[in-house]
């Protein structure tokens, strides 16, 4: 048996003949002498990543609104009842789309990227909106969706929106994109941000939020966007485009 320095001044081993579980000739590391400290033993990284601890944690959130319609999505019993189960696969669904809320919890956002899932890729497949040899921006109120199509193809979306509440309800029909303000502020609602301001009606216009689309009833009338997707809706569209609004949003 000999024994050999590392380049740190560990001391090793070489064993002769073949120990259980080892080649010939292996290698031990017996002890270290690297700074007169102890060998640790080296902590392997959990498998999954460092969300991986988040993931095992019990799934506790109760049943949600929407909670029958994201079941039968996820094809759960669609019982309207939370179970453990229905919980993580819920919560499995949010964490795969990045939503805001990722504990299994069946709110609007969640039912939104279901209903965004269900069009797969055809939003407009009931013809609602109508299809141009131009670019038209389609306004969906009843699912809260909006997409930009030109003829039967798709340019943009499906991706959620929040329409007027009642009494401020957005105002539908065939619109022109007549001003666009790229850092806008509202004049009429406490000098309220409106990033990506595309007016198409008046004073109602598609623009970004900062905050959350499923923090209330409703805008005031304007078309409101997750700030990501009213900035590239701003680099896809011009003046005279065409805006097309229809449908009630629930609620309203």
């Amino acid at each position: 048996m000999r024994t050999k320095l590392s380049p740190c001044g560990s001391r090793r081993v070489r064993v002769r003949g073949r120990p259980r579980g080892a080649g010939a000739g292996a290698v031990l590391l017996v002890g270290a002498v690297c700074a007169g400290l102890p060998a640790a033993p080296v902590q392997a990284a959990p498998p999954g990543g460092p969300r991986a601890a988040e993931r095992e944690k019990p799934c506790t959130a109760g049943t949600g609104p929407y909670q029958r319609q994201v079941e039968a999505f996820l094809k759960r019993l669609p019982d309207g009842r939370q179970s453990t189960e229905d919980c993580v696969a819920i919560r499995r669904f949010q964490r795969a789309h990045q939503l805001e809320r990722q504990d299994g919890y069946a709110g609007l956002e969640t039912y939104r990227q279901v209903q965004i899932e269900q069009t797969g890729g055809k939003p407009n497949a009931d013809g609602a909106c109508p299809e141009r040899s131009y670019k038209v921006v389609c306004v969906d109120q009843k699912r809260q969706l909006l997409w930009v199509q030109t003829g039967s193809r798709t340019d943009f979306g499906p991706v959620p929106m929040r329409t007027g509440r009642y009494g401020q309800e957005t105002r539908p029909g065939m619109h022109r994109v007549v001003r666009r303000v790229r850092d806008d502020r509202s004049q009429i609602y406490d000098n309220a941000p409106m990033p990506y301001a595309q007016y198409f009606d008046r004073g109602q216009a598609i623009h970004g939020r900062h905050d959350s689309l499923y923090d209330g009833g409703g805008s005031a009338g304007c078309v409101n966007l997750k700030l990501k997707d009213a900035r590239e809706l701003w680099e896809r569209l011009r003046l005279g485009d065409h805006v097309y609004v229809w449908g009630r949003k629930p609620g309203t």
